[in-house]
């Protein structure tokens, strides 16, 4: 007699895999370390998802005007994003206890976020998110043949969606250009820098997305600005060759080495690093530290961000 093997034997429903890493085709989602959508023996129901592509709730600081008609314009903040959908498990594939053991494993209560990722069109997007609620209907044709209607919402404390390639851009401080060469031949020619110290980066989506921004010694109080925005990160300390300065501006977290904090070397003139965000569309950051060789380096890294 052949033998039956368990597609979901030794697997790791629970795993925080990369996000879309288990996605072949559209219209499939991937929670954690579980594919669902065609293929797969769970099957989205009709009504797709709920909450996906809708803008999330937030919350407004508008004032009304106590003496005229309206308000006064404030700031808004989306609230966390619920994303919702019915999840069919199909009868036609085998090993349904096994099955259910694994939606029983991944759809747990959990305290730790996990990616949830949907490709639609081509496109892979992703957030941040936890099990808000699973139900799943004890009835006659799960008892009988195996199928089931189950309802899912997952919570996202970020209710930004990702792409899930992250993408970096790099440069040293600005380096003066090699001068005139002898003897001078017109027209004069300067020569080129070998780096402006500026970096170029492109959040091509909708929402503003918080970048990770990591200085490399030797070089003295580095500083990072917005060319538009003159918003700026600057830091009182000296990164030995070797050193990296991680800023997390999402968390607020500036670590030297992934081990001690140095947030409490912020200066007076840098910007909450929470507030330090790339708005939609091209950014010029421009890396200057008070010192540095030209082995120093700053790279930054984002993922674009859609509503």
């Amino acid at each position: 007699m052949a033998e039956t093997t368990n597609p979901y034997a030794g697997n790791s429903y629970t795993a925080d895999l990369a996000p879309g890493s288990l996605i072949t085709q559209d219209g499939q989602i991937q929670w954690a370390g579980l594919l669902i959508g065609p293929g797969t023996p769970f099957a989205v129901d009709r009504s797709g998802l709920q909450g996906w592509e809708d803008l999330p709730e937030y919350d407004s600081s508008d004032a009304d005007r106590p003496t005229s008609h309206g308000a006064w314009p404030g700031a808004r903040y989306a609230k966390p994003r619920k994303v919702g959908g019915s999840i069919v498990l199909m009868p036609e594939f085998n090993g349904v206890p096994e099955a259910m053991r694994a939606l029983r494993q991944s759809l747990a209560l959990l305290d730790e976020e996990r990616w949830l990722t949907v490709r639609l069109h081509g496109e892979l997007l992703a957030v941040r998110a936890r099990i808000a609620q699973r139900v799943i209907p004890a009835d006659q044709g799960f008892a009988t043949q195996g199928s089931s209607k189950m309802s899912v919402q997952w919570l996202t404390s970020d209710p930004r969606r990702y792409a899930v390639n992250e993408q970096t851009a790099t440069t040293t401080p600005p380096q003066p250009e090699s001068g005139l060469s002898w003897p001078l031949v017109w027209p004069l020619n300067w020569g080129e820098a070998k780096s402006t110290g500026d970096a170029v980066v492109d959040n091509v989506g909708s929402a503003p997305t918080h970048p990770v921004i990591v200085f490399r010694g030797p070089c003295s109080m580095p500083t990072v600005t917005d060319r538009v925005s003159k918003r700026r990160l600057r830091y009182a300390i000296d990164l030995a060759a070797g050193d990296e300065l991680v800023v997390d501006t999402a968390n607020g977290s500036v670590t030297l080495n992934n081990s001690a904090s140095r947030r409490h070397t912020a200066m007076a003139d840098s910007s909450p690093e929470e507030l330090f965000l790339l708005e939609p569309g091209r950014t010029e950051l421009s890396f200057r530290p008070d010192a540095a060789t030209p082995d120093a380096l700053m790279t930054v890294r984002w993922r674009s961000a859609e509503w």
